[in-house]
Protein backbone atom coordinates (compact mmCIF):
# COMPACT_ATOMS: atom_id res chain seq x y z
CA UNK A 1 0.00 0.00 0.00
CA UNK A 2 1.47 3.78 -1.22
CA UNK A 3 1.67 5.83 1.79
CA UNK A 4 1.50 9.12 2.52
CA UNK A 5 5.43 9.57 2.70
CA UNK A 6 5.42 7.76 -0.66
CA UNK A 7 3.38 10.37 -2.03
CA UNK A 8 5.06 13.44 -0.38
CA UNK A 9 8.06 12.01 -2.22
CA UNK A 10 5.87 12.08 -5.47
CA UNK A 11 4.75 15.78 -4.96
CA UNK A 12 8.17 16.57 -4.25
CA UNK A 13 10.36 15.52 -6.93
CA UNK A 14 7.29 16.97 -9.39
CA UNK A 15 7.51 20.60 -7.59
CA UNK A 16 10.89 20.69 -8.10
CA UNK A 17 10.39 19.62 -11.77
CA UNK A 18 8.14 22.72 -12.49
CA UNK A 19 4.80 20.85 -12.49
CA UNK A 20 2.04 22.14 -10.18
CA UNK A 21 -0.70 20.79 -12.04
CA UNK A 22 0.96 16.94 -11.29
CA UNK A 23 1.53 18.03 -7.71
CA UNK A 24 -2.06 18.68 -7.17
CA UNK A 25 -3.15 15.22 -9.21
CA UNK A 26 -0.73 13.59 -7.15
CA UNK A 27 -1.97 15.16 -3.59
CA UNK A 28 -5.53 14.57 -4.60
CA UNK A 29 -4.57 10.65 -5.59
CA UNK A 30 -2.78 10.49 -2.15
CA UNK A 31 -5.58 12.27 -0.18
CA UNK A 32 -8.58 9.73 -2.15
CA UNK A 33 -6.49 6.68 -1.04
CA UNK A 34 -5.37 7.65 2.36
CA UNK A 35 -7.88 9.85 3.79
CA UNK A 36 -7.09 13.48 5.39
CA UNK A 37 -3.37 13.91 5.51
CA UNK A 38 -1.88 17.08 6.62
CA UNK A 39 1.24 16.49 4.75
CA UNK A 40 -0.74 15.56 1.24
CA UNK A 41 -3.04 19.05 1.99
CA UNK A 42 0.41 20.89 2.38
CA UNK A 43 1.64 19.58 -1.14
CA UNK A 44 -1.99 20.31 -2.75
CA UNK A 45 -2.10 23.99 -1.28
CA UNK A 46 1.65 24.44 -2.77
CA UNK A 47 0.38 23.28 -6.31
CA UNK A 48 -1.90 25.61 -5.73
CA UNK A 49 0.28 28.97 -4.83
CA UNK A 50 2.47 28.17 -7.13
CA UNK A 51 0.19 29.01 -10.01
CA UNK A 52 0.15 32.69 -8.73
CA UNK A 53 -3.84 33.52 -9.47
CA UNK A 54 -6.33 34.21 -7.31
CA UNK A 55 -8.91 31.40 -7.75
CA UNK A 56 -5.59 29.13 -7.19
CA UNK A 57 -4.82 31.48 -4.01
CA UNK A 58 -8.68 30.80 -2.74
CA UNK A 59 -8.01 26.61 -3.56
CA UNK A 60 -4.83 27.32 -1.65
CA UNK A 61 -6.17 28.55 1.74
CA UNK A 62 -8.50 26.21 2.19
CA UNK A 63 -6.47 23.16 1.40
CA UNK A 64 -4.31 25.24 4.12
CA UNK A 65 -7.01 25.26 6.23
CA UNK A 66 -7.88 21.65 6.16
CA UNK A 67 -4.84 20.67 6.88
CA UNK A 68 -4.01 22.82 9.84
CA UNK A 69 -7.29 21.74 10.78
CA UNK A 70 -5.69 17.82 11.20
CA UNK A 71 -2.10 18.78 12.74
CA UNK A 72 -2.45 22.92 14.12
CA UNK A 73 1.41 22.39 14.45
CA UNK A 74 2.50 21.02 11.34
CA UNK A 75 5.29 23.88 10.09
CA UNK A 76 4.91 23.41 6.44
CA UNK A 77 1.57 24.66 6.92
CA UNK A 78 2.10 27.07 9.00
CA UNK A 79 4.76 28.58 6.50
CA UNK A 80 3.20 27.94 3.42
CA UNK A 81 -0.21 29.83 4.70
CA UNK A 82 1.62 32.25 6.62
CA UNK A 83 3.55 32.72 3.57
CA UNK A 84 0.30 32.73 1.29
CA UNK A 85 -1.14 35.92 3.92
CA UNK A 86 1.90 37.91 3.50
CA UNK A 87 1.67 37.85 -0.19
CA UNK A 88 -1.97 38.77 0.12
CA UNK A 89 -3.39 41.89 -0.98
CA UNK A 90 -4.78 44.00 2.24
CA UNK A 91 -7.33 45.29 0.24
CA UNK A 92 -8.88 42.82 -1.71
CA UNK A 93 -8.44 40.25 0.93
CA UNK A 94 -8.22 41.82 4.14
CA UNK A 95 -8.97 38.34 6.20
CA UNK A 96 -6.44 36.46 4.80
CA UNK A 97 -3.52 39.17 5.33
CA UNK A 98 -4.97 39.87 9.05
CA UNK A 99 -3.95 36.04 9.83
CA UNK A 100 -0.51 36.54 8.60
CA UNK A 101 0.79 37.47 11.97
CA UNK A 102 -0.74 34.74 13.74
CA UNK A 103 0.25 32.18 11.61
CA UNK A 104 4.11 33.92 11.81
CA UNK A 105 4.05 33.94 15.33
CA UNK A 106 2.95 30.06 16.18
CA UNK A 107 5.82 29.30 13.51
CA UNK A 108 8.54 30.82 15.57
CA UNK A 109 6.83 29.61 19.03
CA UNK A 110 7.32 25.78 18.00
CA UNK A 111 10.49 25.98 15.11
CA UNK A 112 12.46 29.36 15.71
CA UNK A 113 15.39 28.39 13.78
CA UNK A 114 14.14 25.91 11.33
CA UNK A 115 14.20 26.64 8.18
CA UNK A 116 10.89 27.57 7.27
CA UNK A 117 10.89 30.34 9.95
CA UNK A 118 14.04 31.28 8.20
CA UNK A 119 12.27 31.64 4.69
CA UNK A 120 8.78 33.04 6.46
CA UNK A 121 11.49 35.70 7.69
CA UNK A 122 12.92 36.53 3.73
CA UNK A 123 9.02 37.08 2.79
CA UNK A 124 8.31 39.14 5.57
CA UNK A 125 11.20 41.30 4.60
CA UNK A 126 9.81 41.02 1.03
CA UNK A 127 6.38 42.32 2.29
CA UNK A 128 7.74 45.14 3.77
CA UNK A 129 9.47 46.09 0.23
CA UNK A 130 9.07 49.99 -0.71
CA UNK A 131 8.46 51.22 -4.25
CA UNK A 132 11.66 51.29 -5.33
CA UNK A 133 12.89 48.27 -4.45
CA UNK A 134 9.92 46.12 -6.14
CA UNK A 135 11.08 48.14 -9.36
CA UNK A 136 14.57 46.97 -8.55
CA UNK A 137 13.30 43.22 -8.00
CA UNK A 138 11.31 43.33 -11.09
CA UNK A 139 14.16 44.29 -13.48
CA UNK A 140 16.25 41.74 -11.55
CA UNK A 141 13.77 38.95 -12.21
CA UNK A 142 12.88 39.89 -15.90
CA UNK A 143 16.61 40.37 -16.31
CA UNK A 144 17.16 36.12 -14.66
CA UNK A 145 14.00 35.51 -17.27
CA UNK A 146 16.06 36.81 -20.31
CA UNK A 147 19.39 35.04 -19.30
CA UNK A 148 17.70 31.58 -18.86
CA UNK A 149 15.80 32.08 -22.17
CA UNK A 150 18.67 33.15 -24.06
CA UNK A 151 21.20 29.97 -22.73
CA UNK A 152 18.22 27.63 -22.88
CA UNK A 153 17.85 28.67 -26.71
CA UNK A 154 21.68 28.71 -27.20
CA UNK A 155 21.98 25.13 -25.83
CA UNK A 156 19.12 23.96 -27.75
CA UNK A 157 20.25 24.76 -30.90
CA UNK A 158 24.37 23.64 -30.44
CA UNK A 159 22.64 20.12 -29.39
CA UNK A 160 20.58 19.81 -31.85
CA UNK A 161 23.12 20.99 -34.54
CA UNK A 162 26.16 19.07 -33.11
CA UNK A 163 23.62 15.52 -32.75
CA UNK A 164 22.74 16.17 -36.70
CA UNK A 165 26.73 16.58 -37.23
CA UNK A 166 27.57 13.55 -35.60
CA UNK A 167 25.39 10.79 -37.14
CA UNK A 168 22.11 12.92 -39.44
CA UNK A 169 18.38 13.37 -39.06
CA UNK A 170 17.56 10.03 -38.37
CA UNK A 171 19.83 8.64 -36.31
CA UNK A 172 20.36 11.57 -34.20
CA UNK A 173 16.25 11.71 -33.61
CA UNK A 174 16.45 7.65 -32.55
CA UNK A 175 19.58 8.50 -30.57
CA UNK A 176 17.72 11.30 -28.63
CA UNK A 177 14.32 9.27 -28.13
CA UNK A 178 16.18 5.97 -26.91
CA UNK A 179 17.85 8.90 -23.69
CA UNK A 180 14.47 10.35 -23.47
CA UNK A 181 13.27 6.79 -22.89
CA UNK A 182 15.58 5.44 -20.83
CA UNK A 183 15.50 8.31 -18.01
CA UNK A 184 11.91 10.16 -18.36
CA UNK A 185 13.24 12.55 -15.32
CA UNK A 186 15.92 13.66 -17.64
CA UNK A 187 14.54 17.28 -18.57
CA UNK A 188 17.44 18.07 -21.13
CA UNK A 189 17.01 14.35 -22.53
CA UNK A 190 13.38 15.36 -23.28
CA UNK A 191 13.85 18.75 -24.71
CA UNK A 192 16.74 17.80 -27.28
CA UNK A 193 14.49 14.79 -27.85
CA UNK A 194 11.39 17.62 -28.77
CA UNK A 195 14.12 20.25 -30.81
CA UNK A 196 15.45 17.31 -33.01
CA UNK A 197 11.61 16.67 -33.86
CA UNK A 198 10.59 19.85 -34.48
CA UNK A 199 13.49 21.61 -36.02
CA UNK A 200 16.09 18.55 -37.42
CA UNK A 201 14.96 19.23 -40.82
CA UNK A 202 17.09 20.99 -43.96
CA UNK A 203 14.35 23.70 -44.02
CA UNK A 204 15.00 24.32 -40.22
CA UNK A 205 19.07 24.87 -40.95
CA UNK A 206 18.48 29.21 -40.53
CA UNK A 207 17.04 28.67 -37.24
CA UNK A 208 19.40 26.59 -36.29
CA UNK A 209 22.04 28.40 -36.99
CA UNK A 210 20.56 31.86 -35.62
CA UNK A 211 19.87 30.47 -32.39
CA UNK A 212 23.28 28.64 -31.87
CA UNK A 213 24.62 32.12 -32.73
CA UNK A 214 21.90 34.05 -30.72
CA UNK A 215 24.05 36.81 -29.39
CA UNK A 216 25.27 38.19 -32.96
CA UNK A 217 22.21 37.39 -34.57
CA UNK A 218 20.98 39.75 -32.50
CA UNK A 219 23.99 42.22 -32.74
CA UNK A 220 23.96 42.34 -36.52
CA UNK A 221 20.04 42.92 -36.85
CA UNK A 222 20.18 45.90 -34.20
CA UNK A 223 22.68 47.25 -36.33
CA UNK A 224 20.82 46.44 -39.65
CA UNK A 225 17.77 47.85 -37.90
CA UNK A 226 20.01 51.28 -37.22
CA UNK A 227 21.61 51.55 -40.41
CA UNK A 228 18.04 51.13 -42.41
CA UNK A 229 16.44 53.44 -40.23
CA UNK A 230 19.03 56.06 -40.73
CA UNK A 231 19.12 55.75 -44.39
CA UNK A 232 15.70 55.92 -44.59
CA UNK A 233 15.56 58.90 -42.80
CA UNK A 234 18.46 60.55 -44.73
CA UNK A 235 17.54 59.65 -48.52
CA UNK A 236 13.80 61.21 -47.63
CA UNK A 237 11.80 57.88 -48.01
CA UNK A 238 10.33 59.09 -44.56
CA UNK A 239 10.31 62.38 -42.81
CA UNK A 240 11.84 62.39 -39.74
CA UNK A 241 10.96 58.82 -38.17
CA UNK A 242 11.06 55.45 -39.50
CA UNK A 243 10.12 52.12 -37.64
CA UNK A 244 10.79 49.88 -41.02
CA UNK A 245 14.02 49.08 -40.22
CA UNK A 246 12.99 47.18 -36.79
CA UNK A 247 11.54 44.42 -39.47
CA UNK A 248 15.47 43.40 -39.55
CA UNK A 249 14.55 41.94 -35.88
CA UNK A 250 11.28 39.64 -36.73
CA UNK A 251 13.83 36.70 -37.81
CA UNK A 252 15.55 36.43 -34.73
CA UNK A 253 12.34 37.21 -32.94
CA UNK A 254 10.61 33.89 -34.56
CA UNK A 255 13.48 32.01 -34.29
CA UNK A 256 13.41 32.92 -30.48
CA UNK A 257 9.44 32.44 -30.19
CA UNK A 258 9.99 29.04 -32.14
CA UNK A 259 12.54 27.50 -29.40
CA UNK A 260 10.73 28.78 -26.49
CA UNK A 261 7.50 26.30 -28.21
CA UNK A 262 9.70 23.62 -28.60
CA UNK A 263 10.83 24.33 -24.61
CA UNK A 264 7.63 24.22 -24.02
CA UNK A 265 6.08 21.14 -25.18
CA UNK A 266 8.98 18.65 -24.23
CA UNK A 267 8.57 20.32 -20.85
CA UNK A 268 4.66 19.14 -20.81
CA UNK A 269 6.17 15.73 -22.11
CA UNK A 270 8.81 15.94 -19.63
CA UNK A 271 6.32 16.17 -16.80
CA UNK A 272 3.99 13.72 -17.94
CA UNK A 273 6.42 10.87 -18.01
CA UNK A 274 8.08 11.80 -14.73
CA UNK A 275 4.72 11.40 -13.14
CA UNK A 276 3.48 8.20 -15.17
CA UNK A 277 7.11 7.07 -13.98
CA UNK A 278 6.74 7.68 -10.43
CA UNK A 279 3.40 6.37 -10.13
CA UNK A 280 4.87 3.38 -11.40
CA UNK A 281 7.25 2.99 -8.85
CA UNK A 282 4.77 3.11 -6.21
Amino acid sequence: MTTPDAFGDRCEQLFLAGGPAAVRRTARQGLDELGPHPDLYCWLALGHVAEDDDDHDDEAERAFRAGLALDGDHLGLLAGYAELCLRADGFDRPGRASRADGLARRLRELAPESAESERLAAVERWSRRGYWDDLRMNAAHESAVKREAHTATVSQARAATDALAEGGHAAALAAARAAEAADPTDRDAAVRAATLEALAGPRDAPVRLLGRHRPAAWTVSLVLALVTNQVLRQTGVVDSFSLWGYLWLLPVLLVDRRFAAVRKDAEARHLARLEAELAARD
